[in-house]
């Protein structure tokens, strides 16, 4: 090199004094980048826990109405959707929160859409004839090939990349890990996979699926339902499964559903995850999946229009009686500080059971028997992604034995080639013996302890990636999910609370069905709506 030895001495003892300087300015942009702006939102629990009090205004007026529903999130939303197909518009539909949805919820900003709680929706079961049809009328699917098959549309199914996983220090396509496995290892992920795909195919005796969606088409036939009497860790052990990466995959896969992880969630529950959707809808797509940059709040708008104008947000309902034949519901409209009575014809409760808990007192001990496991998304904004671009950024990015369930990247559906930010939403799921006590330290904690928290999990895959971040929205949801514990899905309290009060009031909410997705609350809203008109003919 020319002028070798004297140009490195100069030039090292130049670079030397320029990173001195630079370090005071280095620390200051990374204190400024974690600290502008941190965000924390959550569910309504405060009005929500005046439930408890009951610490409302008398009503001070009554409406008379032929049909009520109570709670706008999908299952509501679906049972709206119901009523108006059966050619019923006089109904209400009330909400706790600001807006409907439930857990397909979403944010914006100025960069980005972004979930609030479920943000995708697996291919349906080609038999599931309801939800197929729901998303033909949304233009989801746009026609069936010569075989019958749907044609999805393609910018509303996940772009390529769609999965990786960071392993071994390095990221690598998918979620089951390929590289760097033990023998032993490969073997139980092959042994695994081939025993799910024969649960996928298993039948009762009456020709039914033991595993499907939704819950309540699957078969009657006892010969599966003692896996509900174990943990899916125990199943696994039993099962003579013993290598870790497994354990963590199948422990990621349960939390991901169902919030709590393989030490808590029923064997029946754990294996229905990977059996009941059955990737028949033709070979084309396979095992793609359906999003959108604000998630499932999408499939929520599509269903929002039935109940449009029939909709009334920030109203709590705190009591529901029977008198005369009718239910009688009263609501406090937070916006107005007022009470009001509604005479209903009928009512469906699609309210969580925790809830119902306080609304119909005889109800209390069944609901003590559903556990909700708390969930913390934050949603970061960031100059760009530190990464080593060993494998390019997914649609999902999951790091292996990591504290969440990693992050979506919320602009992989974009049609732009360039953004001016990243935007992407890290998920946590509080897997505990204990979730109750677990809601109340998730409330209590600090909007800084959980910045700190995303942050150094996200480090592991993302070194230095604080001095990337310009905000950080965190939201907690305290009783995000239904989670499936062992003797749930199968147990008592589960189909008594599922059983309707003197042809009046009806129940529908995904924690009936015990495993909370939107196949199954969807349903829910439907079957509700059809056993509500069935038993009101029979009535006649």
């Amino acid at each position: 090199m020319k002028n070798g030895e004297n140009y490195n001495r100069r030039n090292f003892l130049k670079s030397i004094a320029g990173a001195l300087l630079l370090v005071p300015a280095v620390q200051a942009c990374r204190q400024k980048a974690i600290s502008l702006i941190v965000k924390l939102t959550g569910t309504t629990h405060i009005l929500g826990h005046r439930l408890w009090a009951k610490d409302f205004p008398k009503s001070t007026k009554e409406i008379e109405i032929p049909y009520l529903i109570v709670g706008g999130g999908i299952s509501g939303l679906s049972a709206a959707r119901q009523l108006t197909r059966k050619g019923i518009d006089d109904f209400l539909l009330f909400e706790l929160e600001n807006h409907t949805g439930g857990n397909s919820s979403s944010g914006e900003n100025k960069y980005s859409k972004y979930p609030l709680g479920a943000h995708y929706l697996p291919l349906p079961n080609f038999h599931d004839k309801e939800l197929l049809a729901f998303l033909e009328e949304e233009n989801i699917i746009t026609g069936y090939d010569s075989n019958g098959f749907p044609e999805f549309d393609e910018e509303q199914l996940t772009f390529a990349p769609q999965e990786r996983l960071f392993y071994k220090n390095s990221w690598q396509e998918g979620l089951v890990p390929k590289y760097g496995l033990g023998s032993v290892a490969n073997k139980e992920f092959w042994s695994f996979f081939v025993m799910m795909e024969d649960y996928r195919q298993a039948k009762g005796a009456d020709g039914k699926y033991s595993f499907d969606i939704p819950i309540s088409n699957t078969t009657n036939d006892p010969k599966h339902m003692l896996l509900d009497l174990m943990t899916m860790k125990e199943w696994l052990v039993q099962t003579g499964f013993t290598t870790s990466e497994l354990f963590e995959y199948v422990n990621y896969c349960c939390r991901d559903d169902f919030g709590l992880g393989i030490d808590y969630v029923s064997a029946w529950a754990g294996i229905h995850y990977f059996a009941a959707r059955k990737h028949n809808a033709g070979d084309k797509y396979k095992e793609n999946v359906l999003t959108w940059p604000e998630g499932n709040a999408r499939l929520a708008t599509h269903l929002k229009k039935y109940s449009k104008g029939k909709t009334l947000v920030n109203h709590i309902v705190y009591d529901v009686a029977l008198a005369d034949g009718k239910a009688l519901v009263t609501v406090f409209d937070a916006s107005k500080n007022e009470s009001i009575t509604i005479r209903a014809g009928k009512v469906i409760m699609a309210t969580p059971q925790f809830v119902n808990a306080y609304l119909l007192p005889e109800r209390k001990k069944l609901s003590q028997k559903f556990t909700y496991a708390p969930w913390l998304l934050a949603t970061l904004t960031l100059t760009e992604l530190p990464d080593d671009f060993s494998q390019p950024l997914s649609w999902d990015n999951v790091i292996f034995k990591g504290k969440g369930l990693g992050y979506i990247y919320d602009q992989h559906q974009s049609v732009k080639q360039l953004q001016d930010r990243v935007v992407i939403t890290y998920y946590h799921s509080f897997s505990s013996a204990d979730s109750k006590k677990n809601r109340k330290w998730v409330y209590k904690t600090s909007k800084e302890y959980w910045k700190d928290f995303v942050i150094s999990d996200l480090k592991t895959a993302h070194p230095g990636i604080e001095t990337f971040i310009e905000q950080i929205d965190i939201h907690i949801v305290g009783h995000g999910m239904i989670s499936p514990v062992p003797e749930f899905i199968f147990g008592e309290a589960k189909a008594l609370s599922a059983k309707s009060i003197d042809n009046t009031i009806y129940f529908a909410h995904s924690d009936l069905s015990g495993i909370s997705i939107f196949e199954e609350a969807f349903h829910q809203g439907i079957n509700a709506v059809n056993k509500m008109l069935n038993e009101t003919t029979l009535d006649r």
